[in-house]
This record gives C-alpha cells, sequence and structure tokens, in this order.
C-alpha cells in the first residue's frame, strides 16, 4: 500500500546505519539509501518531529547462529558508532538493540508512547533483517507503519526485493523519501 498520510506525531526510526555495517555493503544502492535516510533526518529534525538512531551491538544466540563460530569475538572499537552522514544532533534519541528488531528489549516502545507517536517510519540496513524485524514489531504494537523503500538497502538485492514487494505491504504503506518528506512539509 502506498503512503495515504503522516499523523500529527510521527517519528523517523533509521536501523543500524553504522561504522561496521555500512562499509560492509560496497554498493551503489548503500551510498543511495544512506543519502536517502539522511535527508529523512533533516527533514523530520527540521520539522520537530522525533528522530530515532539505531545502532545493533550483538546478535541473538541460538539455533539462527549454526555454522557460525559459537564464540564471538569483541567488535572493534567504533564498530557500533553511527555513520557521520547522520549527523547526530542533540535532540536525536538513541537505541542500541542487541538483537534484530529495534523494540525487543530495548525501550524503544516506551520511549515512542512518551513522545506520544502513533507512527513510525522506518529505513536503514539490512532491509530483510533489522528493518523488516522493525517493522514487524512495530505493527505488533499498533503503530502505523511507513517504509521508506529508497532509504533502505540490504546486501541481497533478492531479499531487499523480497521485503519491498512481498513482505512490506502487509505491514504498512511504502513510500519513497521524497513522499515523505513532502507529507511531513504539507502537515507542519
Amino acid at each position: 500500500m502506498t503512503l495515504t498520510t503522516i499523523d500529527p506525531t510521527s517519528a523517523l526510526v533509521v536501523i543500524d546505519l553504522q561504522k561496521g555495517i555500512v562499509p560492509d555493503h560496497t554498493a551503489d544502492r548503500v551510498t543511495a539509501a544512506v543519502k536517502q535516510a539522511t535527508h529523512l533526518a533533516t527533514a523530520f529534525r527540521r520539522h520537530g518531529l522525533p528522530v530515532v538512531l539505531v545502532n545493533v551491538t550483538g546478535r541473538a544466540p541460538g539455533r539462527t547462529e549454526a555454522g557460525r563460530s559459537r564464540s564471538i569475538p569483541a567488535l572493534p572499537a567504533g564498530w557500533a558508532d553511527l555513520i557521520d552522514e547522520l549527523d547526530v544532533q542533540p535532540t536525536d534519541h538513541l537505541i542500541t538493540k542487541r538483537r534484530r528488531s529495534a523494540f525487543h528489549d530495548t525501550g524503544l516502545d516506551t520511549l515512542l508512547r512518551d513522545l506520544g507517536v502513533t507512527q513510525v517510519v522506518l529505513a536503514g540496513i539490512s532491509t530483510s533483517a533489522g528493518v523488516e524485524s522493525t517493522a514487524r514489531s512495530a505493527s505488533d504494537y499498533g503503530y502505523h507503519v511507513v517504509l521508506a523503500t529508497d532509504a533502505m538497502s540490504d546486501p541481497d538485492a533478492d531479499a531487499h526485493r523480497h521485503s519491498v514487494e512481498r513482505v512490506f505491504p502487509k505491514l504498512g504503506e511504502t513510500a519513497t523519501t521524497a513522499d515523505v518528506i513532502d507529507m511531513v512539509g504539507a502537515t507542519r
């Protein structure tokens, strides 16, 4: 479903645009997604809407780790730091997650509810993992979910396409960055 409205209290949630992840994705589509996510952050800040920047510092243990080393090495210094392009501002909200969804054991739902947020606009990396998991959780928590599909990327182009074309229409509305920014501007 395409974007129909921006709620008066919507928040931008940017997933995993951090130094240890973004350089691992060298495709042009990542550069484009980062650029679009930064445009969204700028627009949300300009209109006084919450910007939530999420990084990840761990991963879930268990069977999903089959084939990987059971001993997880320490992350390199700076790995979880947000990329400079996001231009983190004092008004931004920072959330650190240890699982795929930004809602799992992070306090994100409490933060958003305290801010009166009813709608989340999602962007980030990876489309089929962190973004999709967060979108599923946001939908489960009852938020109006908007997925800025040109502000996200995935190392697997087929997985990205599957999420955008098959999964996201079941979880919320999809839009381009320009569509979201136009609607945010029209409601302010």
